[in-house]
């Protein structure tokens, strides 16, 4: 529990002066960074599975992907061109990685390459990419960082507030088969520290959030997002499960790998934007 907490604040250290000083670019250095890496890890899984992924070819595509729509608009007056982007890189990796299985893999694997590889690139980047399309969503990339930054607080926090929860009033299993310490307790606590914190700053910061997320809308995104969290957490549990591992990797004291980190974001990021843009 020590070196989580210690892990959780030098990781929010990190993040906050990569930001002070080098603004929405730091963010999609390290979204770039974290994403590239989850699917590292995701990767290896499926190995551990026994499947052959194109590890190299998933990981080209993902930086693409999560960097390449936020530097793009940097040179082009409107977002708006690049909206296909990620969908047409994932059909190319469809295409790249099929004509590659179809020379470097034999009769019983092939299937599984292309479809361990498609699934990683779909699953991780894909999904987060919606972060760095959250980013852009607004007039300037720092007018977009803080909503996207406080997605990731309220997401991330449901995970402060689901362990702290469920070590105090942990009770009844909530999915024993595939996360045998989360408990309803802890989801509970989890959903009320995200329902709190979302309201408070959009109570307290109200000038650097859209107008429409009052913290009264704040909260009931906070709890819809929460629960996505969750959801999202689950199935990354599932897949180490059925690789028969605990985390997915050893990369960050207390917490795990990339992916123990970026687990309830994954599919946070795409309900995240929908909502922001329908409040837009």
């Amino acid at each position: 529990m020590f070196s989580r907490i210690i892990s959780t604040l030098l990781l929010w250290s990190v993040v906050l002066a990569g930001l002070w000083f080098f603004g929405a670019d730091a963010a999609i250095w390290l979204l770039t960074l974290l994403t590239a890496l989850t699917l590292h890890e995701f990767y290896a899984l499926t190995e551990k599975m026994g499947h052959r992924p194109f590890r190299w070819l998933g990981l080209g595509v993902s930086v693409l992907m999560t960097a390449a729509p936020f530097y793009l608009t940097q040179y082009y007056s409107e977002a708006e061109e690049f909206a296909g982007l990620a969908p047409a890189l994932l059909a190319l990796a469809l295409v790249v990685t099929s004509l590659a299985a179809l020379s470097q893999r034999d009769n019983s694997n092939r299937v599984q390459t292309i479809a361990a590889t498609l699934l990683g690139v779909l699953y991780v980047p894909f999904l987060l990419h919606y972060l760095t399309k959250l980013i852009l969503l607004y007039e300037t990339p720092a007018a977009g960082l803080v909503p996207c930054l406080w997605v990731i607080a309220v997401a991330k926090f449901c995970d402060v507030g689901a362990l702290l929860a469920g070590l105090a009033f942990g009770r009844h299993k909530m999915a024993p088969n595939i996360s045998p310490k989360k408990t309803w307790e802890g989801a509970a606590g989890g959903m009320l520290t995200s329902v709190a914190l979302g309201a408070a700053l959009a109570y307290f910061f109200p000038d650097y959030l859209p107008e429409s997320l009052t913290p009264a809308v704040a909260a009931l995104v906070a709890l819809v997002l929460a629960v996505t969290a969750i959801a999202s957490d689950l199935i990354e549990s599932a897949v180490k499960r059925h690789a028969d591992l605990k985390d997915s990797g050893t990369l960050i004291p207390g917490i795990g790998g990339a992916f123990d980190l970026t687990d309830s974001l994954i599919f946070t990021a795409p309900v995240a934007y929908l909502i922001f843009l329908f409040l837009s």
